[in-house]
Order: structure tokens, then sequence, then C-alpha cells
């Protein structure tokens, strides 16, 4: 593995751990800052930003310059991010620093669950402190790439998945960070990401209906048991929405947002709606048992 796929999988790994969240008085782990997690990525990946004194995004592009990374910011388009490759460092040297991640996304700490800087609670209480996000110009002063990870200064961008494999990617991420599901982002339906989407459920019926289940991702008498009438339908605010938002991603709808924990809106109701007729169910609109079962097979 490249020095710079191991600091954007580093990044991408503490984004969807919920032990981690934002913080600006303990910034060194397990909490973190926009700079501190981005020059943290490097260092851990082999690239000695940190011990050569990066610190803040104030000093951040002298040192990672020093430290083999190239400003390629007349290489790409600032507005729409056209250009980027994974591993790229976006920063404005006066507040703030994101790392992108392929695919249009950036890695990125920005606030508290208070929407603060200080004060926050130990790890990741909103879901949103350290995230993936669809990419966005802060506005950014330069992009530093990594230039010494092969003989070409210029890797080839990374295969850009079909929109359907985008949305699971997305499913995984939010499935991670409310179940620690413990998936790689592929983008695939594969095994794994079955088994995560059990585990979110139970995960929401836990925390919703103190189920009392073991949260291992695998279907079982109890958690059938568990599951019972619950159903979540238009208007209604609860983890059991959540579960239902991540659900779908994972098989390709799009709900329009995750929310932890979620809010029955429109953009759900009519990924429901559309994933019940697409599955032969009636077509409700509300997420009951069998539309639940069906999201998990």
């Amino acid at each position: 593995m490249t020095k710079t796929e191991k600091a954007v999988t580093w990044a991408i790994e503490i984004a969807n751990d919920p032990a981690h969240g934002y913080d600006q008085d303990n910034r060194w782990g397990p909490d973190y800052d926009c700079s501190s997690l981005v020059i943290s990525a490097w260092q851990q990946a082999g690239v000695p930003v940190k011990t050569k004194g990066a610190t803040y995004t104030g000093n951040m592009k002298s040192v990672f310059l020093s430290c083999g990374f190239k400003d390629v910011t007349s290489k790409v388009n600032l507005s729409t991010g056209s250009g980027m490759k994974r591993g790229d460092v976006l920063l404005n040297i006066a507040s703030h620093t994101v790392m992108h991640i392929g695919n249009g996304q950036v890695v990125s700490a920005s606030k508290n669950e208070n929407n603060g800087y200080h004060g926050g609670k130990p790890g990741d209480q909103s879901g949103k402190e350290i995230k993936l996000q669809s990419y966005y110009n802060f506005p950014w002063d330069c992009v530093l790439r990594y230039t010494e990870d092969s003989s070409t200064t210029d890797p080839d961008p990374e295969p850009q998945p079909t929109a359907g494999n985008a949305k699971i990617r997305k499913g995984q991420g939010y499935a991670n960070k409310f179940a620690n599901a413990g998936i790689s982002i592929t983008g695939k339906r594969d095994a794994a990401t079955k088994k995560a989407g059990v585990k979110v459920l139970q995960t929401a019926l836990n925390r919703d209906y103190g189920a009392g289940l073991d949260v291992d991702g695998i279907w079982g008498t109890n958690t059938d048991n568990a599951l019972g009438q619950h159903y979540v339908k238009n208007g209604e605010t609860q983890y059991m929405v959540t579960a239902a938002e991540i659900l779908l991603l994972l098989r390709a709808y799009d709900p329009n947002g995750v929310e932890i924990p979620g809010t029955f809106g429109s953009g759900l109701l009519s990924a429901v709606k559309a994933f019940q007729k697409a599955q032969g169910l009636t077509v409700s609109g509300t997420c009951d048992r069998n539309t639940f079962l069906k999201l998990i097979s």
C-alpha cells in the first residue's frame, strides 16, 4: 500500500469510528481538529510532517512541501474540485484543511456536537464531527499533492463508481458511524455489507426500544422477536428512521440524507415507496416489518 493510500485509509477509518470526535483542546487523539487529523494521517503513513513541525494550518504548507508534497493548485479547479486526486490536501492557511479521498469526496473534521470548537464530549456525539462529505470550496488557498509514491507525480485517477455504488459507499460509511459496523467502504453490496445492515437494524432496535440485543450483525430469534411490529412512518423521529435511511443507501436508494436520530421526511418517503414497488411489496410508504426484512436480505 502506498503512503497516500495509508493516509487516506487511516483518515476514513477515523471518520467512521464514533470513538473519535472533534476537539481543539484534545486534538492529537482520540479526538482531532481539522489540521491535526490531516497531519496525523500523513505522519502515521510514514511522511514525517508532524515530526518536522506541522502543527496547524498556518505552518502546514511549508512543512508539507519539504516532505515531498507539491503545490498543484494550478492543475485543479477549486470551484468544482475537477482535477483533484485521492490524498490531495486542501488548505486554507488561515483556518481550515481537509483531505480529498476521491470520487468527489473529502474527509474533514469540522465542529463538535455543540457546533463549536471547545468543550465537547469525547468521541463523535452527532455522527458529523469527523465525516466524509462532498467536495466544497472553503475557499482553499492551495492544493498539496504527495509525489513520492511512484515515479510519476500524477498518479492515475481512482476509477469512478456508478451512481449506485456511490450510494452504497455512502451507506457503508454511515453504517460504520452509526453501528460501528467495521466494513471497508467499497461501494459493493457484498456479504460484509449485508451483515452490516443487520447490525444497523439491531443497533436501532436497542436504542429505540431497549431490546438488549447482542449487536453482532447476525440475525437470530432475539432480533426477530425484537423487531416485532415496530415500524416507522412519515413524520416520526427515532433511530429506526436512521436505520431505514442507511439500509436504503446500502440497497442503492437515496433517502436524501441521514440523520442520527432520523426524522422521516419526504425524501425517505419517496425512497421507501420506490423500494417497495421494486420488491413487489405493498407501496404504503411505511417502513414496516416486511420492508425492513427485504432491506437486510
